[in-house]
């Protein structure tokens, strides 16, 4: 083997030394760069994951929440609906309260306007009536007066 060596020109003790370096250079490259590459890596894929299980838990949520604001909504509309629905029977039945008591104070009215008119009526009627006593009187009295004079 030594002739072999010799041959191609190898220093056995040289190569043993240089075995020795690169095994010490493979170990400081694995303690100090391929385990906390390695570490970093897993760390890497673990916050990966979670990135993706956070993600995957929020857009449940937000479906869920989707899903909530929806039947808010439509029960809200409901409501809406049932209130408007209320203010109009409310309203149709206050103006048929108004309509009706307008009617009675426009018959109220009318039925005073006439008592108004016919008092007047009658009055006119006993003023007229005082009128012609008074004028018939009168004229009476010129003729009594004409005759006895």
């Amino acid at each position: 083997m030594q002739q072999l060596f010799s041959a191609f020109g190898i220093d056995w003790r040289l190569l043993i030394a240089q075995a020795v370096n690169f095994g010490i250079v493979l170990i400081a490259l694995r303690y100090f760069l391929y385990t906390p590459i390695l570490t970093m890596l897993a760390k890497r894929q673990e916050m990966a994951a979670k990135g993706v299980a956070d993600a995957e838990r929020a857009a449940r949520a937000l479906a869920g929440a989707d899903d909530e604001a929806a039947r808010r909504v439509a029960a809200a509309d409901a409501q809406a609906e049932e209130i408007v629905s209320l203010a109009r029977e409310a309203g149709n039945a206050e103006k048929q309260r108004l309509l009706k008591e307008t009617e009675e104070r426009a018959s109220a009215a009318a039925r005073d306007a006439k008592m108004r008119a016919q008092e007047a009526a009658a009055r006119l009627a006993r003023e007229s009536e005082r009128d012609i006593v008074r004028l018939a009187v009168l004229a009476a009295e010129k003729i009594l007066k004409k005759q006895y004079d």
